[in-house]
């Protein structure tokens, strides 16, 4: 199991460990949590081992949503339709707004093991049919503040660079053993979701040991989490989307 600790109880409406699918496996969609996180509507974590027969995700569209890859380990070689291509290094964000449609591509580069997770959100109705735009974040270009990677949105001081709709907040924690956070949402954000990931050895994170995934009864005053070994903490928390 999981082993990031609420340390404050706070009632949660629904946990997963998800649906596994070759190297994929699948925390939430829009048939089940999705419904009830919007914009948060799908989250998978991926995990595979770079092979001569893997071909990573090959070319495939999208439309209506923005994807955001987050890479745990490994490095992807990407190519999109919106004329950008290059690599995607350990630690780095990848943010895809499909607007009207795009395409893209991601390839393993290298032998290294590729692990990440990826969340697709809902867009406001304005953007759905807009011109699609990405952006390709290196670790060190990812803002942060203490043990948090602000990957969308704001947290303290730090704010992303990534221009992701208004009212969301998306979180990478990396806890040490024994380790405190707390994140106190912002006035506003009544929905939020976290997941966890943890490492086997330092730099090697599990893929089949995604933590469990679940949707809080109640957003706010405060979250308190404390690690145990070393883990990742993902926390999206935002304004309730319509349906």
């Amino acid at each position: 199991m999981n082993s990031i600790i609420a340390i404050q109880p706070r009632a949660v409406t629904r946990r997963t460990l998800g649906k596994k699918r070759g190297p994929i496996t699948r925390l939430m969609s829009p048939g089940d949590l999705g419904q009830q996180l919007k914009p948060f509507v799908f989250l998978d974590q991926f995990g595979f081992k770079s092979e001569p027969d893997q071909k990573g995700f090959g070319m495939h569209p999208h439309s209506g949503i923005a994807t955001v890859t987050y890479m745990l380990g490994g490095e992807i070689v990407y190519e999109d339709t919106t004329g950008k291509s290059g690599l995607l290094p350990s630690g780095g964000v990848e943010w895809m707004s499909a607007g009207n449609g795009v395409w893209h591509d991601a390839q393993p580069a290298g032998s290294t093991a590729i692990t990440g997770f990826q969340l697709w959100i809902a867009l406001p109705a304005a953007q759905e049919n807009g011109p699609a735009n990405s952006v390709y974040l290196a670790a060190s270009q990812v803002a942060q503040e203490g043990p948090a990677q602000v990957l969308l949105g704001r947290y303290g001081k730090a704010q992303s660079s990534i221009p992701s709709p208004a009212g969301m907040n998306y979180l990478a924690v990396h806890l040490k053993d024994g380790e405190h956070w707390r994140y106190t949402p912002p006035a506003g954000h009544t929905v939020g979701w976290l997941a966890g990931s943890q490492q086997r050895t330092p730099g090697r994170w599990r893929p089949d040991r995604c933590g469990r995934t679940g949707r809080f009864r109640r957003v706010g005053p405060a979250h308190r989490f404390r690690g145990e070994r070393t883990d990742l903490l993902c926390v999206g928390i935002g304004d309730q989307a319509s349906p």
